[in-house]
This record gives structure tokens, sequence and C-alpha cells, in this order.
């Protein structure tokens, strides 16, 4: 089992040399990968369907992911680089493989690109993206991926996308993995037809329920479980004894990664007290990983 830390991105992802010493941390503490959250735009709330009540606006600091991967490449040795995830229908599909190539470059191949369909209306319209058909969308850009990172001249005549004849070089000396994200069947089926693995956002009942659904399709699809990554991201500011009951419930159940939190979002499951700076955010995470191991083991 490896265990990741998730960049505070809303707390201290403005400054640039924090998060540069928190990943270097991260990375002395053991951890085994750095995982970043995604946004383009904040927006200010309004009523759409669905409404926008997730604690983030137009004054909440994001870091472009790939960008900053980029950088993050150059700055540790070890660590995986993860995006957690990635809101790829709102994005061009074809310069995000161009991007995730680099980033893997520079990295020497340790970027996993997380993918999701997003919640937010207003970064879709302020993209110029059908909010809609996302979905689909994602489905058709996931074939173009892969192609585009293992092929030479591609060609695409899909629904979003009229592709003849195109290259990507240099392209990554190995394919990169995809992991989904998401909390509905509609996700783990997507997952389970062209994916990786997949990321639950918490150790809830709920994604229990949804582990047991994403493990009958696979079975059902022919793949194997034990060849297919499950990461569960939990939430440090919850308490340790909130912590502990979270993960004992995913004894068992195969966990190959566990992704911890120590932003303070509603989003995210954790909403009360919150770290105060860089090192206190690195304190809890140096704590956290001792009872994730004490957990579920080495």
């Amino acid at each position: 089992m490896r265990i990741a830390a998730a960049l505070p991105m809303t707390e201290i992802g403005a400054d640039t040399a924090a998060v540069k010493r928190w990943a270097l941390a991260v990375e002395r503490q053991g951890y085994d990968a750095v995982v970043v959250y995604d946004h383009v735009v904040g927006a200010e709330r309004r009523d759409r369907t669905p409404p926008i009540t997730r604690d983030y606006d137009e004054a909440t600091p994001f870091r472009e992911p790939l960008v900053l991967l980029g950088y993050l490449a150059a700055a540790t040795e070890r660590v995986e680089l993860v995006t957690g995830v990635l809101v790829l229908p709102q994005r061009q599909t074809v310069l995000v493989a161009k991007q995730a190539a680099e980033v893997a470059l520079l990295s020497g191949g340790r970027l996993t690109l997380g993918v999701g369909i997003g919640w937010n209306v207003v970064e879709y319209d302020a993209l110029g993206v059908d909010f809609g058909g996302r979905g689909r969308r994602l489905d058709e850009q996931v074939r173009l991926l892969r192609a585009l990172w293992t092929d030479g001249l591609v060609s695409l005549e899909g629904s979003f996308h009229r592709i003849e004849r195109v290259a990507l070089c240099p392209r990554p000396a190995q394919p990169i993995p995809l992991v989904f994200g998401g909390g509905s069947e509609v996700a783990v089926r997507r997952a389970v037809r062209s994916g990786d693995g997949f990321l639950f956002a918490t150790p809830s009942a709920e994604s229990l329920d949804l582990h047991a659904t994403l493990v009958e399709h696979l079975v059902a699809a022919g793949r194997d479980p034990e060849r297919f990554r499950v990461l569960v991201q939990v939430h440090a500011l919850r308490g340790e004894e909130d912590l502990k009951r979270g993960l004992d419930g995913w004894r068992g159940r195969g966990v190959d990664d566990v992704v911890v939190s120590t932003m303070r979002n509603r989003m995210l499951g954790a909403v009360d007290g919150g770290c105060r700076g860089t090192d206190e955010h690195l304190d809890l995470l140096g704590r956290t990983r001792e009872i994730v191991l004490e957990v579920l083991g080495g």
C-alpha cells in the first residue's frame, strides 16, 4: 500500500515557495505521491442547475495542475505526481495530451492522470464547453488520449473530435496511467471500461458500497480487480478516531493508495478547525501517515 499527500491548494497554493517546501518535505516524510486538485476559474455563487454550493469561489487559490506538476517534477526526485482529478471535458483533449506527455517526460514517468467530469457549471461556461455533454465527451477524450500517447499517426472521427493523421512528438516513454474519480455508478462503469483505477473521494459507507459495485463490474467485464488501482482519500481534519473508523472499513478491500488531505474545505468533507500555515499541514501529514500505516499496514 502507498500513501499520497494532497496539496492543500486553497490554503498555501498561492505561495510558490511554500508549495515547493511542502512537496520536498512530503517526499522526505516518506509519502509516495503528491496529489493536486483542479479548477481553472473561481465563480460567484448563483442559482444554477446543479447549484454551486461548494467552498470554491472567485477568491479561492487554485494552481494550474499540469503546469504545477511540471514545476514539481524538477523540484522532487521520487514521488509520483497525480491529478486528483483533472476536469478533462472542459479542456482541449490534444492540448492535455501534449501537456501530460511533457510532465511525464520531465518527471521520468512519474505522472498519473486522474480525470473526472467536474461539477462547476460556471467554469464550463467560461471555457466555452457544453456542461450537459461532459460524460460522453470524457469517454471520447480517453480514447484519443491513449491513441496520441502510443500511436504514430492518429485519426478520429467522433462526436466531439475531427482528427486526421496527427502525431504527438515527443510521446511519453510509456502510456500514462489514467485514474477516474467520481461518486456514482456511472463513473464506476466508465472507469471499468477504459481506466486503470478509481479514486474514492471519502472513506464513507457510500464509497464502500460503490467499491463493491466497482468489483462487480470489473468481474463482469473480465477484468482482474487485483490489477485495478483503488485509491481512497481521507480527511485528516476530521480527527484521529474518525480517520481510524473510516480506514477500518477498507480493510481487506485491496486498497492500493490512501490519499491524505489536510485541507479545510466543505467539498472534501472537512470544515472545522484547520491548519495555520505550511508547517501545521506538514505536522498533520506526518501524524496521519502513521495512523494510516497503523490501520492498513505498510
